[in-house]
């Protein structure tokens, strides 16, 4: 390709032109997506949810379903309601702090691993690269075990030492495993390069930008507990609230990169319509370039794998179920283990939010069926016609 980022560009729907003229929300399948949510809550696939459909230029669909809480007290939910997005985080924080730090020349998502985190393994993670981990194509393993090198570890630093001692299973761009150590490793990393925690550059840099005013990590040193969505009780019979659901980011003192935000629908609102403005805040402000936009949502994974991701949002992979039957191809977004997924179309310019805490009381639901049902719903409703599908 002669023209590399102009290809970039047309894929990612950032030129002019490329996008439909805005229409009206179609309400019929509003009431279908309202009608599968509860019938899931009455299945007590989950306890409550918040949903946001939205057509840039339209007015959006949002509401509130079901419980905040079934335990201790029953709480009912409402759209001021805080959730551990879980593994949202990936793409929302660490990859676009990524792209952040590529802008400014700080990194370069094709530098090895060692560049920035030279103590980290030896000769075997030496081919493995920024954009291996950012697609989850490094050939790591998907998780970090209990006990590092010394033992039962702690801490960012010991996350850090464990991971960075885990040996590859497979060469680095031959195979895509989906794998939280990948993004354990870009948290520190970006660390490194901002010279500031994880947790404050992303209010600086993103958080505060964008007015995304109810995000962040570490949610009980900004406000009560009761706003926040309660997950996962434990084996001591507390339930967490307002504490990190992922056992490693909890670990690791709850800010991680793989895991540790929490937010709110309107708050991930603000930032589809910043990515699908191609990196144009709504107050005019540019906070990525349409280069970075572009890489983080276009396929960007070694050449010869059929899973297909951008740098840190999923295209094609076995995870891309919330696409539906009708979002294009082109459209992108990721799930979170607690019961969240965020799926864009810059075709039509259209998105869906659906937070949850799927874990609360216990674990063991299944929302994966919901997710398919309310992609295609949320396309119907933007007008994406059936011939637009895959």
């Amino acid at each position: 390709m002669r023209y590399p980022l102009l290809s970039l560009l047309l894929a990612a729907g950032l030129l002019a032109g490329c996008a439909h003229p805005p229409r009206a929300l179609a309400p019929q399948p509003l009431a279908q997506a309202d009608a599968a949510i509860e019938r899931f809550i009455a299945q007590r696939q989950l306890p409550g949810a918040a949903l946001w459909v939205e057509r840039v230029g339209q007015a959006p669909y949002h509401r509130a379903y079901g419980q905040r809480a079934v335990e201790p007290a029953a709480e009912p939910l409402d759209e001021a309601t805080v959730f551990d997005a879980a593994s949202l985080t990936k793409p929302v924080v660490t990859a676009t702090l990524v792209q952040l730090l590529r802008e400014r020349g700080q990194l370069d998502v094709d530098a090895p691993l060692q560049r920035y985190l030279p103590d980290c393994g030896g000769a075997d993670k030496a081919g493995i690269t920024l954009r291996h981990l950012l697609t989850h194509t490094s050939g790591l393993p998907s998780g970090l075990p209990r006990s590092g090198p010394a033992g039962d570890w702690s801490g960012a630093d010991g996350a850090e030492r464990t991971a960075c001692a885990l040996a590859p299973t497979a060469a680095p761009g031959t195979l895509f495993r989906y794998s939280d150590v990948n993004f354990v490793l870009l948290g520190r990393i970006i660390e490194r390069q901002a010279g500031m925690p994880l947790q404050r550059f992303a209010e600086q840099a993103l958080f505060q930008p964008l007015g995304m005013a109810d995000s962040g990590y570490l949610p009980l040193q900004r406000m009560a507990a009761a706003r926040i969505a309660p997950t996962e009780r434990q084996a001591d019979g507390q339930v967490l609230r307002g504490e990190v659901h992922d056992p490693t980011a909890r670990r690791m003192g709850g800010v991680a990169g793989h895991a540790g935000l929490f937010t709110t629908t309107a708050d991930l609102a603000r930032f589809a319509r910043m990515l699908l403005a191609g990196g144009v805040a709504e107050d005019g402000r540019r906070l990525l370039s349409p280069e970075s936009v572009a890489l983080l949502t276009t396929p960007q994974s070694p050449a010869g794998l059929a899973e297909k991701r951008g740098l840190g949002w999923d295209i094609a992979s076995p995870y891309a179920r919330p696409r539906g039957s009708l979002y294009p191809a082109s459209s992108y977004g990721h799930t979170g283990f607690t019961g969240c997924v965020f799926w864009l179309d810059p075709t039509s310019r259209s998105f869906y939010v659906l937070l949850s805490n799927r874990v609360h009381p216990a674990a063991g639901t299944n929302v994966l069926p919901l997710y398919g049902e309310l992609g295609t719903l949320a396309a119907q409703a933007a007008g994406v016609a059936p011939s637009a599908s895959p």
